[in-house]
């Protein structure tokens, strides 16, 4: 075997799915989350909306009569598994990895002109928001979907770097699922973000952040820490409290949980509403407020 790059025999996701909205503000919902998410990760710079419409049912039906005529024309240039799709769900060869089918592709119908004029507004008002909002796209016609489930907005965030398998995160509507699984009539739209190709994006610019060790050293500390611990967790720093032994014990651990930083409360700090802040790589220490923490910690970290 050959695995490409971001492509293992396990695929592990991480995605947004939002149920009951049959507008399209559900689509550009769907689509402001994908984009806040890459913001925080830091990669949105590195990749590209693209997007296209699938249309309605009608959309899809006439789509389908002008690429069954089309590869009929080429029946016998295609693969074997897309000759028996041909006769069973042609849509499906829009998914075909063959080199073969994939060169017939380039010259297929494109799918925009097939929409019907009830779906074609929905498509124009998804892009008048998009462009209102200042997010960046691209209108690919040439983006479908082979499953009879999905419709109108289809879109992909794809990257340059991961080669062949550019992909990293898809998604669009798909009114048809619920029903197609036996349930009842749910309008649906999502996406689902690879972990693995997010994560070869992130290689080389992510390191862990460096935990901060609290040290509370008694019971009332104690009870403090847990308080203190949300709060830095609440402002995205990562907190881990060490309990037992005595303050050099503690200490120790927290070198070797490679901490950066050591807040250490006891009876005196609670008094001043303080903790003893210590600076695990150069030794010092400074008193600062329990409300100051979190913006000291950032200062002194960034």
């Amino acid at each position: 075997e050959r695995p490409q790059k971001g492509r293992y025999r396990q695929f592990t996701q991480v995605g947004v799915e939002i149920f009951g909205l049959n507008s399209y503000h559900g689509d550009i919902e769907a689509i402001q989350i994908a984009e806040n998410f890459l913001s925080r990760l830091g990669l949105r710079n590195q990749v590209s909306l693209e997007l296209n419409s699938l249309g309605d049912g009608a959309s899809r039906d006439n789509y389908r009569e002008k690429l069954v005529a089309y590869f009929t024309r080429y029946k016998n240039d295609l693969s074997k598994d897309s000759q028996r799709r041909l006769e069973q769900n042609p849509l499906r060869i829009l998914d075909s990895k063959d080199e073969g089918d994939r060169k017939l592709l380039k010259d297929a119908p494109l799918y925009g002109n097939s929409l019907t004029i009830e779906a074609q507004p929905f498509f124009d008002q998804v892009l008048k928001t998009l462009d209102t909002l200042g997010i960046q796209y691209h209108h690919n016609p040439h983006l479908v979907r082979g499953l009879d489930y999905y419709c109108h907005t289809a879109f992909e965030y794809v990257s340059t770097d991961l080669g062949a398998q550019g992909t990293v995160l898809a998604g669009g509507r798909y009114d048809g699922l619920v029903k197609n699984l036996g349930g009842p009539e749910v309008s649906g739209v999502g996406w689902a973000a690879g972990v693995d190709r997010l994560a070869l994006l992130l290689d080389g610019d992510f390191a862990a952040p460096r935990p901060v060790a609290i040290i509370p050293m008694g019971e009332t500390a104690e009870a403090k820490s847990f308080e203190l611990a949300n709060l830095l967790r609440a402002q995205n720093i990562v907190a881990e409290t060490f309990y037992g032994g005595n303050l050099g014990k503690r200490l120790k651990k927290a070198t070797k949980a490679d901490a950066s930083t050591a807040l250490i409360i006891g009876d005196d700090e609670l008094a001043q509403n303080q903790a003893q802040v210590r600076l695990l790589d150069k030794g010092t220490e400074e008193l600062v407020a329990f409300d100051k923490l979190a913006a000291y910690i950032k200062d002194i970290t960034s």
